[in-house]
């Protein structure tokens, strides 16, 4: 990853509007190569037994906390061990396993009206 384009990138983080960074050509052609590498499968079916086709591509070192790793598809964690920070998952994987502070948000919507039993 270029200077220009974590500097780029860090600019969308900060003003909290990262989608051009996911229609980005560079972003789509590593996250092609991801699901090529992955043969099209969620790597989290996967590991249960089960076969999905994957929909995204998910980053284990979440982008706004490590942008530099963000066109990353392997990272050295704090063990020196080599780790995937790039996988391939289905979108409910990507939401209930990956995500799973969204479906608490989602949970609890408040009444359109309140109710009333008289």
């Amino acid at each position: 990853m270029t200077p220009e384009f974590l500097r780029w990138l860090c600019g969308l983080i900060e003003a909290g509007d990262v989608h051009p960074f996911y229609v980005s050509p560079e972003w789509r052609h590593i996250s092609s190569e991801v699901k090529r590498m992955d043969h099209n499968e969620c790597l989290i079916c996967k590991n249960r037994g089960r076969y999905r086709r994957a929909d995204l591509v998910h980053h284990v070192n979440h982008l706004r906390r490590a942008p530099s790793l963000a066109l990353d598809i392997w990272y050295t964690d704090a063990q020196g061990q080599q780790r995937r920070n790039l996988v391939s998952v289905c979108r409910d994987c990507h939401e209930t396993v990956c995500h799973p502070e969204r479906m608490h948000k989602a949970a609890f919507r408040p009444p359109l009206t309140a109710e009333r039993w008289d």
